[in-house]
């Protein structure tokens, strides 16, 4: 069974950074797509970034050029690193592990989610 752990929301001012980490165990990690989804209250969960196996990359259009997902097969890790942050961007962000190697569901498995809140 696939678990994931995240770590690294927080808050944070407009404009600033933060980095999101989420590792992986139960599964041959280099063989899945990896992807990170967020959620606010009342909303229905939407696709953040993905990235295949390959290690092709595809971003939400509302943080395309701020945010950065990468993965470390060594350390069965993907990140997620966020730059220039909005209020918007506000939510509760979940890593999940998909079912094949390219990022379309179905999902294996979902973190248990960390909050990130941008507020001056």
């Amino acid at each position: 069974q696939v678990q994931l752990v995240e770590s690294g929301g927080g808050l944070v001012q407009p404009g600033g950074s933060l980095r999101l980490a989420c590792v992986a165990s139960g599964s041959i990690f280099s063989m899945y797509a990896m992807g990170w989804y967020r959620q606010t209250p009342g909303k229905q969960r939407e696709l953040v970034a993905a990235i295949n196996s390959g290690g092709r990359t595809n971003y939400a259009d509302s943080v395309k050029g701020r945010f950065t997902i990468s993965r470390d097969n060594a350390k069965n890790t993907v990140a997620l690193q966020m730059s220039s942050l909005k209020p918007e961007d506000t939510a509760v962000y979940y890593c999940t592990q998909y079912s094949g190697s390219y990022s379309t569901p179905p999902f294996a498995s979902w973190g248990q989610g960390t909050q990130v809140t941008v507020s001056s």
